[in-house]
């Protein structure tokens, strides 16, 4: 993605929630995590999680073999 395709998503704030996403998603797939596996978790544990272990909730921070991506 880039700068210039966020100028089409409607306003600035759709923009930023869009790149916000987009770097949730990639960042899991850099840590070898199944982005919509660990996206329904983390949406899942979010209602009963305490604010201040947000930290917890990060692709990095999830157990061994826990949504990790099968290689095809």
């Amino acid at each position: 993605m880039g700068r210039k395709n966020y100028l089409f998503m409607g306003s600035a704030s759709a923009g930023r929630a869009a790149a916000i996403a987009y770097t949730l998603i990639e960042t899991a797939r850099l840590n070898d995590v199944d982005p919509q596996a660990w996206l329904a978790q983390v949406l899942e544990r979010i209602p009963d999680h305490k604010i201040n272990r947000v930290d917890e909730l990060l692709p990095w921070k999830s157990a061994p073999g826990e949504n990790r991506e099968v290689d095809a």
